[in-house]
């Protein structure tokens, strides 16, 4: 799938460039100021382009090894896999199919696995899963390697350093240079090791000539880790370290395999390397006046006429409002189902292609898909700028069978108005009230608590719960303050979401008894916060007429969060909810996995009680009586 196509910017609007510059006219014009409102018309017209411009994405079956050559013998497949936090470069398996493991040691050496599938321009997707200490890589073609490294607890960042871009290397720099051009990931959110993380790779080829000489290097268009973007159109000018050997058009997938234990699952690529569309004898006609219908052209005069290589409105002494009209040939390669994307800045426009329509002359213009033979097909390109005020620019992208979306127009698409963030830094620690948007619902009264170690929380007030931690950056604050605003921020760095909207104390007849559901006959009683010494929040509260007293810290090793609830005189039969996910898994002395291997929770400190893990609206709770406190930690 096009996953890097339509995805919102950091400020929350829709991506720049041609993608919403039509979007921003409208709005503008028509007064959509809250930016509130601009964001969610921005989503729906996103989640429009986007479901037209994906392209087929493969998965990679994990039933057997025939997707990799000659598989060594470190490699296999399992059904899950575990890692144990005290053991260096340890997982442990269960047999079965759906995950790839590799298990270096001294019956199977590490060896790198290759795929037999070649590629140039690709995406790929997949989760891994470190054991303790280890270190892997992705290499793209064989050459250019996304580091791969269990670095939990270490806020580091470099190019050897989980989700980096590894270093060349030239030993004819001389001895201490021979090493140049890694470079680090933009903010540190990887995971501990034992539970899954997310890669995306958006990858550009390099090109060649007809004689071989390199005309470009790689790009890395785009690198996401657990959602965040970590690398923005890198420019490789050669190999990597350890690369598999000179620059071509083509080249396998190779995992790393000769260093440490890893895991792999949900595999996916789209492979891009099927000839582009061109367009061919182009010529254009551009007509004075305002046309909010297809004219006849018979009965029009004239202004400006002649032939062109590109798209383009680029053009001098041009009328407010006017129409150009396109005509010429577009080549296809390869017959299929295309999409054409068509922004008329400041108007409306239609595209034709082999006499057929594939955009109508309307104004709300949207995505479209079309099936086209291969040839040399007629086109015939409208656009009517119609209001006086706008920008003129024509954008046309185009995606198909192997082909990533690309321009075909010029590139003097109007883009929005630049909007610079705000962004809050955690240099020394930070409290800020918020509203907190999370998927169904939003916090209103919401703390987000940062710690200069890159580790933070949000409490949720209204049910004394911490809602979501996060590791990166802090909050962006550009929905809060930015104009008119609406009162939210946002985290910035990897976000795990903790609880649903519900007390994190209850007072229950047994361990099988429901969870409230709301704040009735329970006397709860927001008190707000202290700050200690180190403006560390220390949240209060009154529930069944005790006291309650929530503290969570952040662990001197970097590993996660500790959290310890007091309570003062404590009532009669009540207990915490320490967690509610999907999935949770008992692994022993305390250390429970939650939701798929998302983050685990560990019990230090609970007075002597058991836990209970429990079936509840379909989800797993892990709840615990208390008496008079409960510290455990959050570890990801």
């Amino acid at each position: 799938m096009k996953w890097y196509t339509c995805k919102l910017d950091d400020d929350g609007d829709a991506g720049t460039g041609i993608y919403n510059h039509f979007l921003l006219a409208f709005l503008r014009k028509y007064n959509f100021n809250n930016i509130l409102n601009m964001k969610k018309i921005a989503c729906i017209f996103c989640g429009l382009l986007f479901a037209f411009t994906t392209v087929a994405q493969e998965s990679v079956s994990l039933n057997d090894l025939s997707f990799f050559k000659q598989p060594p013998s470190s490699w296999k497949l399992a059904t899950d896999v575990k890692a144990d936090l005290s053991s260096a470069n340890s997982l442990i398996t269960s047999n079965g199919t759906g995950v790839l493991v590799n298990l270096p040691g001294k019956s199977a050496p590490g060896a790198d696995l290759f795929s037999n599938l070649e590629h140039g321009d690709a995406d790929l997707e997949l989760d891994y899963l470190m054991a303790k200490g280890s270190n892997s890589g992705i290499y793209l073609q064989g050459n250019y390697e996304i580091q791969l490294m269990d670095n939990w607890g270490n806020a580091r960042k470099g190019f050897d350093d989980n989700g980096g871009i590894y270093q060349r290397w030239d030993e004819k720099r001389g001895k201490g240079n021979e090493g140049f051009e890694g470079y680090a990931p933009r903010q540190v959110v990887s995971r501990a090791p034992g539970l899954w993380q997310h890669l995306k790779i958006s990858f550009q080829a390099p090109r060649f000539d007809a004689a071989g000489k390199k005309t470009e290097n790689a790009k890395l268009l785009r690198v996401e880790l657990n959602g965040v973007l970590i690398h923005e159109n890198v420019e490789l000018s050669g190999p990597t370290r350890g690369a598999l050997g000179a620059e071509k058009k083509m080249g396998p997938i190779r995992f790393q395999g000769d260093h440490g234990a890893v895991a792999f699952r949900n595999i996916k690529f789209t492979n891009f390397s099927k000839p582009r569309p061109e367009l061919g004898s182009l010529s254009y006609a551009v007509y004075k006046g305002l046309f909010e219908k297809e004219p006849d052209f018979s009965k029009l005069r004239t202004e400006i006429q002649g032939t062109s290589a590109v798209l383009s409105s680029n053009f001098s002494n041009l009328p407010d409002t006017f129409l150009i009209r396109y005509v010429g040939t577009i080549k296809v390669s390869e017959a299929g189902d295309y999409n054409f994307n068509l922004l008329p800045g400041g108007g409306q426009g239609s595209l034709k292609i082999n006499n057929q329509v594939v955009v109508p002359f309307v104004r709300r213009s949207r995505p479209m898909k079309v099936t086209l033979p291969s040839g040399e097909l007629p086109f015939e390109l409208l656009y009517s700028k119609f209001l006086d005020w706008a920008q003129p620019s024509i954008g046309l992208t185009i995606s198909g069978p192997g082909i990533r979306e690309y321009r075909i127009s010029d590139a003097n698409s109007v883009a929005p108005e630049p909007v610079d963030p705000i962004l809050i830094e955690a240099t020394q620690n930070k409290v800020l009230r918020s509203f907190i948007d999370i998927p169904g619902r939003r916090i209103v009264h919401a703390v987000s608590v940062g710690s200069p170690s890159g580790i933070h929380y949000t409490y949720d007030l209204d049910n004394g719960a911490i809602a979501q931690v996060w590791r990166g950056n802090f909050l962006d604050a550009t929905p809060m303050w930015h104009e008119r605003g609406d009162g939210s921020s946002r985290a910035t760095g990897s976000v795990i979401l903790l609880e649903k909207p519900v007390l994190n104390i209850a007072s229950l007849s047994s361990s099988s008894a429901t969870w409230p559901s709301d704040t009735t006959r329970t006397g709860f009683r927001p008190k707000g916060y202290t700050l200690d010494p180190e403006d560390r929040p220390v949240f209060k509260y009154n529930i069944y007429g005790t006291k309650v007293s929530d503290s969570t810290r952040v662990m001197a090793n970097g590993e996660g969060l500790t959290r310890q609830i007091s309570i003062l005189n404590p009532g009669k039969d009540l207990y915490v909810r320490l967690a509610s996910a999907k999935t949770i898994e008992d692994s022993g002395n305390g250390l429970y996995v939650l939701d798929d291997k998302l983050y685990y929770l560990k019990i230090e400190d609970a007075g002597g009680a058991k836990p209970v893990i429990r079936d509840a609206n379909n989800l797993k709770e892990l709840i615990i009586p208390v008496k008079n406190k409960i510290k455990y930690a959050i570890l990801f």
